[in-house]
Parts: C-alpha cells; structure tokens; sequence
C-alpha cells in the first residue's frame, strides 16, 4: 500500500517552477555587461568570469576564498614569493545590486601555477583550476557560472585545434566553392550490424549532395555482433564503389567510438586502419580525449576529422556556458561542433537564441594558429527549414563553414512502399535546395515559410519534397 502524501499546492509550484526565464535574461544581462565592459586579457594568467549570487559574501572578498582553494591553500602570501606569484588574484568586479552580494566577478589565475615546462596547458588544467569546488560545490554560493575565459595567445597557440577546419574538410572532400556541405545519420542508430551499416552507407555514398556521414551514438563499438572496425570496413568499401556518382567529392565516414580514454584510442587505431576518414566521439564524459587523439593522430598524412559529439554537454552547460566548453573542445582539436537549426517556433533543441549565437560565434571566430570548428546545424533540420537554414548561413557570409546535418530527413522517409529510403529523402533535399536557389521564398516571413514551401512544391509537382514535407509536417502538410 502506498501511503505516501502527496505533494501540497505550494511544493507543486515550487517543483513546476521554470527556470528557463531567468536563464534568458541573465545571458541577456551578462552579455550586455560584457560588451560594454569586456573582461580583462592578461599576458601572465588566465582570467575566468563568473556569475555570483552569494548567500552573505560581497563579490570583491570572493577571490581570497577562491585564491585560498582553488590555487595556494594559504592566505596572504609573502610578498614576491613564489607562493604569492601563484596565487589568484582580482582582475575586476561588476555589482548588480547594491548588496554587492548579486554580479560578474573576473579572476586571474597565473600561468605560473599551471604551465607545463614546454609552455603549454590543457584544457583539463585549465577547468580543474577554473570550475573547481569553491566554484560550484559550496553552500555559500546561491548560484555560480562560469561564463568566459580570457586565455593569453602564447597558450592557445599551443593548442592543436582541429586538424581541418571548414575549408580543410571541404578541400579534403573536393567539395566545390559555394555548394552546401550536407551530412547525415545512419539509420536505424542501434542493434544493427556491420553488413547493415555498410548498407546503409552504400544508399547514402550514392547521392554527392553529401560531405559526412556518421553513426549515431547510440551504437556502440564494442558490440560482439558489430564491432566498429568491421562496420568501418564495410562502410569504406561502400564509399569507394559509389566514387564514380560522387562527381569527384569525397566522403567523410564517422563511426562511433566513445568509451574509457584507452579504448576510445584502440578504436581510432582500428577503424583508421579499416579506412575510416573521421571519428565520432564526446568529450563531456571522458575529459581529455580529444586531444589525445589529435596528437595520437597528428603526424599521419591524413590525420581522422573528429566530430565532437554533444552527448552530455547539457550537463555542464547548467554551469560552464557552452561557448567556453565550445572553445575549449574546438582548441583540443572537434573538427564538427552540433549547434542546432533555424526553425520557427519553440526551440526542438539546445542551444537557442543567445546561447546559440554565442556558441557559433566561437566556433568560427579567429583564433590565433587556431583553425575553426565547422558548425553543424543539426537536429529536426529537414526539407521544411533547410532553406531557413541555408538562407541565414548566406546572411552571416558562413555558408562554407556549416555542414547541414540531417538524419531522420534523409533515413527515414519511406517511399510508395512503406520502406524507409534515404535516396528518396536526399532527392526531397536536393529539391528544397533548388528552390531556395530559385529565390522564390526569399521575402516569405518565417513563420510562413513551411506553407508557401507545401505550396510551391504542389505547384510545381517536386513530389519527393512534397512527400517528404508530408512525412514530417503531417498536420500543416497534410
């Protein structure tokens, strides 16, 4: 018997409360600050910005607590030693409220507590210092975020970043100047075999609308009935019998291959031996790996194109602002960073808005001896909102730099037959591209773009857009 009480009115509310407001206008508040006052960059040390709301303390006696935990362990260190030289220190706060409690607060780390002899940090140095526990982990701290890092250029440089970038990728495929890079998933994403995989590659390595393919993450690659260098095999051999469809475009295949650090690297040796072109992984859970496969991998003619996959960021993004995980991971080396699509309406996927504009932007923003991340929109993009998609990118004069990413869109449209047909799917694409290029819904307002879009398809009789459309929009496209 369940003699449990059921929750009263006020503790009802107080479980539905929506935090996502007060996210919005904080990134809105913080952003606006910082443009017009940026953080501090500081040749010597690191600097951190955080949000603060403090329960008692004022912002400007934080840092001795955080210099005390974070860095040295004792307070006031003796002046010029090397104690004091490691030590954190101010670089700058900014109130909110006349509490002093409520604001932005920027730090300085010193290189000199964490630069290794040849002059080079890692990511996980730098987050074990910045987003340790006087951050996150004490009571004190009514709420806590990290939200930018001020690194000093002789550091990122030692960075490896992404083997390829946008225009590497593009130059390692062949892909023409001004043709969108498209990708996709395979279909189904688990309990599928290595002969299936390789299918299923094959459908896709037909169509040369696209640049990548990958798996999804969902399918392991230490399975006894598929393991990940049979399916990387397979799927090689796929795209070397389709090369003469491809119009002279190569094809980046990406298998899954997260696990345990020295796992990840056991699956990289052997699904590039395999003939694998890329690799799939996230960093979110295993810390580090990127980099150890960029520089496990750096020295090969053609090192793997690493798509850092999200899996997990939504964790840390409750706490670190995605642009600092986006830098820190573009720095270790993704070549393929998910942010997600242009649509209308409620957001389908994080990140939007502010967040959204904030991860692109770090992304593809100079760095110096950096090369960028490509982004990739992905997630519920299709036929209905590519030419959104495509048109912003225009917009931004970052079309070269974004891979259009869709899965179900393309995998999982089934023809007269009921059969789920990815050349059906990418015929539907190819479609909805041509009218975005005809430019006859340049001027049509977003929230009416996926209605002229059914329309125009019905009008000119493109029937596998307009199946397609259907499929995904039953109810405005039916």
């Amino acid at each position: 018997m369940n003699t449990a009480v059921s929750p009263d009115a006020a503790t009802l509310k107080l479980l539905w409360h929506d935090a996502e407001p007060r996210e919005v206008r904080l990134r809105e508040i913080i952003s606006e600050r910082l443009a017009a006052k940026p953080p501090p960059l500081l040749d010597d040390s690191i600097v951190a910005t955080y949000f603060f709301a403090f329960r008692t303390q004022r912002l400007e006696r934080a840092v001795e607590e955080i210099s005390y935990h974070a860095t040295i362990g004792i307070k006031h260190p003796p002046p010029g030693s090397l104690l004091e030289q490691c030590a954190a220190r101010p670089a700058g706060v900014e109130a909110f409220d006349s509490t002093g409690r409520l604001g932005l607060l920027h730090v300085a780390f010193p290189l000199k507590m964490m630069l290794q002899p040849d002059g080079h940090l890692t990511s996980c140095d730098i987050l074990h210092t910045v987003a340790g526990a006087i951050i996150f982990d004490v009571y004190e701290n009514q709420d806590a975020r990290l939200i930018a890092l001020q690194i000093p250029e002789k550091v990122l440089r030692t960075f490896p970043g992404p083997a390829y970038g946008p225009l590497g990728v593009r130059k390692r495929t062949n892909f023409p100047p001004g043709q969108p890079a498209f990708g996709t998933i395979l279909k189904p994403t688990a309990g599928i075999t290595p002969e299936q995989v390789g299918a299923l590659v094959e459908e896709v390595a037909g169509c040369p609308l696209f640049l990548f393919v990958k798996e999804d993450e969902d399918l392991y690659p230490k399975l006894d009935y598929s393991p990940v260098k049979d399916r990387a095999r397979l799927a090689a051999a796929a795209i070397e019998r389709a090369k003469e469809k491809r119009a002279g475009r190569g094809l980046i295949f990406a298998p899954h291959i997260s696990g345990a650090p020295h796992e990840i690297l056991e699956s990289v040796h052997a699904v590039l031996e395999a003939g694998a072109s890329g690799v799939m992984f996230s960093e979110s859970f295993a810390g580090g790996t990127v980099r150890m496969v960029r520089e496990a991998t750096k020295r090969l003619q053609e090192p793997p194109a690493i798509y850092g996959h999200n899996a997990g960021i939504g964790v840390r993004s409750r706490a670190i602002y995605r642009e600092v995980i986006d830098l820190l991971a573009r720095l270790d080396g993704i070549d393929f960073r998910q942010t997600a699509p242009v649509r209308p309406g409620t957001p389908f996927l994080l990140p939007y808005g502010r967040e959204w504009q904030a991860s692109e932007e770090v992304l593809i923003r100079p760095v110096p001896g950096i090369n960028p991340t490509m982004i990739v929109r992905a997630g519920a993009l299709d036929q209905g909102n590519i030419g959104l998609n495509l048109a912003d990118a225009e917009r931004r004069a970052i079309s070269e730099k974004v891979l259009f990413l869709a899965g179900s869109a393309i995998n999982s449209i089934k023809n007269g037959k009921g059969k789920a047909d990815p050349q059906l799917g990418a015929e539907a694409m190819t479609q909805a591209l041509e009218v975005h290029r005809s430019g006859e819904l340049r001027d049509v307002p977003m929230a009416q773009h996926l209605g002229e879009l059914v329309r125009l398809a019905d009008r000119k009789e493109l029937k596998p857009l307009r199946e397609a459309l259907r499929q995904r929009y039953p109810k405005e496209a039916a």
